[in-house]
């Protein structure tokens, strides 16, 4: 009886905050602006399949980049020394104690034609790259931004590893790429999979990195969804059927992402030589 009444506070706010608004995302999904029962919405979805591929393919693709960026750095961090540790975390979590429009918009004066980056090519006699308003800008700052979701669950399951697990590989032949392979990538794989969930999700729906680095040429889902809610044509039904939609896709993306994530098998995966 104690447990329910604890429980109670949370299960409101799933039920204020979760359940209501995913109702009301359907409702308006499936309905007209008259309120009628209609799936229309739906089939005009299928319009903005370029923007849903653009979307999956920039979010995966920053993701890639993280994971190859964070990985290393998050092992790095898990084997030195404890002090040190959590003064790189505090590095690593420092960008993220200023506002988010903050750091994409430095990013915009480094990029930009005459920003930093280009001024310094040019005082060393090199020609100007356009970097802002680009695919490449858009990436960058998903990237710039998300990693940190990458590092920590990393960080957070490599420093769980026993030491005498990876002792014993080493009794037993295990060269350091062999250990690696064989016994910390694999029990690695849960903080791998939590660090991809939660950079992919916002990657994928991000419309603010977009509109500042992209400069309105590298449209993406979550602008769309946008435009459709704030912008001049204003269509909340279709941009519930939108926001719908990529709900779907997203939960697919997960289920997917969860089949590797047992670590009963990675356990004895890592143990494998």
């Amino acid at each position: 009886m104690k447990s329910k009444t604890a429980s109670l506070p949370y299960i409101i706010w799933m039920i204020i905050f979760i359940v209501v608004p995913m109702i009301l995302v359907v409702f308006f999904a499936f309905t007209d602006k008259s309120g009628q029962f209609t799936l229309e919405n739906i089939a005009k979805v299928g319009q903005y399949s370029n923007v849903f591929l653009r979307s999956i393919w920039m979010g995966a693709l920053a993701t890639l980049i993280s994971l190859i960026l964070g990985y290393p750095l998050a092992y790095i961090i898990a084997h030195t020394h404890a002090r040190r540790q959590n003064v790189m975390i505090m590095l690593v979590m420092l960008p993220m104690w200023m506002n988010f429009l903050l750091r994409t918009y430095a990013w915009m004066t480094l990029l930009e034609d005459s920003g930093l980056i280009n001024t310094a090519l040019t005082a060393l006699g090199l020609p100007p790259v356009k970097l802002i308003n680009t695919a490449g800008a858009v990436v960058l700052g998903m990237v710039y931004n998300y990693i940190p979701y990458m590092i920590l669950p990393l960080y957070s399951i490599l420093t769980k590893i026993d030491g005498s697990v990876i002792e014993a590989a080493q009794d037993l032949g295990a060269n350091r790429l062999r250990v690696f392979l064989r016994v910390i990538l694999p029990m690695s794989m849960p903080g791998m999979i939590s660090g991809v969930t939660m950079v992919f999700v916002p990657s994928v729906s991000t419309f603010i990195i977009s509109k500042m680095l992209g400069g309105g040429g590298n449209l993406l889902i979550g602008d769309l969804i946008d435009m459709q809610f704030l912008g001049n044509a204003y269509n909340p039904n279709l941009g519930s059927a939108i926001s719908l939609v990529l709900m779907v896709l997203i939960l697919i993306c997960m289920g997917i992402m969860n089949q590797f994530d047992d670590g009963s098998e990675n356990m004895e995966g890592g143990m494998m030589l």
